[in-house]
């Protein structure tokens, strides 16, 4: 099942993709199942129950709504560094063996279309294409083994960074969270629909049509699988927790001379059989 959640007339609203395009509801419509993240946070059934009723609903034109985060509030989301070798090496650290963890809030979110912003006071506006998991129930002190039936799906995140903020101080948060800057969407695809843990699927970042960044997700340090048991270790993960897994080599940061994104600029994440995030690049003044 793939899904996307967008806004229409002020009011949230669910599409579930169907064999000739899209069809949806909105909140306050006849049938309206919930939210996709009501549905994440609900039971098991709750998403296919949705499907059923979203595959006979009207018909939605993607390009006429307000594409929304598949999830936009989450209770947490959890961020990895350094979880691809030629990553840790192009940015001058040495492989950890334990992941570099950080969060994100929810405030920074921004869907698919929606402009990543330049703050007027940096120019190092880096690009982060990363696999996002979602995660559909509570885990804690999960084993590895079992830490994939924990995903309700996946989609698509840029986690755009403000390098110099980054690392004003040996914790990344300032650098990590500023406004309309993570980039999460166009879709959700639940979990039965692609390789467990998206293994071997390709990841591919493109900076105004040339790739910047391209890997195998298998190339990652720490599997989906692996992340899940070592964050369920020490903290509860909960229905609709965002997981961002990494991003591969190629950063703007690790470039000679640098390669930063900036006013005019498209940036673009494609990850194999889930589709391409897509996102124009906005000066923060000139979109006031």
């Amino acid at each position: 099942m793939r899904f996307t959640s967008f806004e229409r007339g002020g009011r949230k609203a669910i599409a579930l993709a169907v064999h000739d395009g899209w069809r949806g509801l909105a909140e306050g419509e006849t049938g309206f199942p919930g939210t996709l993240q009501a549905l994440i946070e609900a039971d098991g059934e709750a998403l296919p129950s949705a499907a059923k009723t979203l595959a006979v609903a009207p018909e939605v034109r993607l390009e006429d709504v307000t594409l929304l985060p598949p999830i936009w509030s989450p209770e947490k989301i959890i961020c990895v560094g350094l979880n691809y070798k030629d990553h840790s090496s192009e940015s001058g650290f040495t492989q950890p063996d334990y992941p570099t963890i950080f969060g994100r809030f929810n405030s920074s979110l921004i869907a698919h279309r929606a402009p990543i912003l330049c703050p007027p006071f940096s120019e190092q506006l880096d690009f982060e294409g990363e696999l996002a998991a979602v995660i559909d129930k509570t885990a804690r002190d999960v084993a590895e083994h079992e830490a994939l039936a924990y995903v309700a799906g996946y989609s698509i995140f840029n986690d755009a960074s403000i390098r110099d903020y980054q690392f004003k101080a040996p914790q990344w948060t300032p650098g990590k969270n500023f406004d309309d800057t993570g980039a999460f969407d166009p879709y959700f695809v639940t979990a039965d629909e692609l390789p467990p843990g998206c293994d071997g699927l390709h990841i591919r970042t493109r900076l105004n049509g040339a790739v910047v960044q391209e890997a195998s997700i298998a190339d990652m340090v720490f599997s989906v699988a692996g992340l899940i048991s070592i964050l369920s270790r020490f903290l509860t993960l909960r229905p609709g927790d965002v997981i961002v897994t990494g991003a591969p080599s190629g950063v703007g940061l690790a470039r000679n001379p640098p390669l930063w994104m900036k006013e005019g600029d498209m940036v673009e994440v494609e990850i194999e059989r889930i589709g391409v995030l897509s996102n124009p690049v906005q000066d923060r003044k000139a979109a006031a």
